[in-house]
């Protein structure tokens, strides 16, 4: 499929903002998952950078398996619920119109969307460790150095958010970063 028509398609549907929806919200999770991992380790007594890199990308893979799954089954029931009310109310078939290859095509984009946001996120917040591991020197130790990457994506996000929703950005921001922290505080203090 041409990018002319993924952008037809994109437009009749209006899931251009269902995509940015799940990105930021499958990201956030993506973000604060990897972060509640991160100083779950940080709190243990003993860390070993293998252990903490394998089950950061297994989380990372189950919450973009999670993401493309669910996405895709509830985009295509609505999509195809969308059609048939669109057809009974035109009294006509549209097996041949953009509005058909929408409903086959959008769930799949949007699919993808949700479940590739977590596992990006995911691969940058682990990036300090994946180095460390691999012998480089950080100007932090690597589990500190990963959370800070967490905290600022999930500043970013907050940030996106509030740009799109016509709010103060740093405000938005900062609404973000204050559940990241509390989430921090929460597994500190149970650690």
């Amino acid at each position: 499929m041409e990018l002319k028509q993924i952008k037809i398609l994109l437009e009749i549907s209006h899931s251009e903002e269902i995509m940015r929806r799940y990105f930021v919200v499958n990201g956030f999770d993506g973000a604060l998952t990897m972060l509640g991992l991160l100083m779950g380790f940080y709190v243990s007594e003993y860390v070993d950078f293998t252990v903490v890199i394998t089950t950061c990308l297994a989380a990372a893979l189950a919450l973009g398996m999670s993401g493309v799954s669910s996405a895709y089954i509830s985009e295509a029931a609505e999509r195809r619920r969308t059609l048939m009310e669109l057809e009974k109310a035109m009294v006509t078939s549209l097996d041949e119109s953009h509005h058909a290859r929408a409903t086959t095509w959008i769930p799949w984009l949007v699919a993808l969307v949700n479940g590739i946001a977590p596992l990006l996120i995911g691969l940058i917040i682990i990036s300090p460790i994946w180095i460390a591991h691999n012998g480089m020197l950080l100007a932090l130790e690597p589990l500190p150095m990963a959370m800070i990457v967490a905290l600022f994506i999930i500043f970013l996000l907050g940030v996106f958010l509030g740009r799109i929703g016509g709010t103060f950005w740093l405000w938005s921001g900062l609404q973000s970063l204050v559940v990241a922290l509390m989430t921090v505080g929460l597994i500190y203090l149970l650690g």
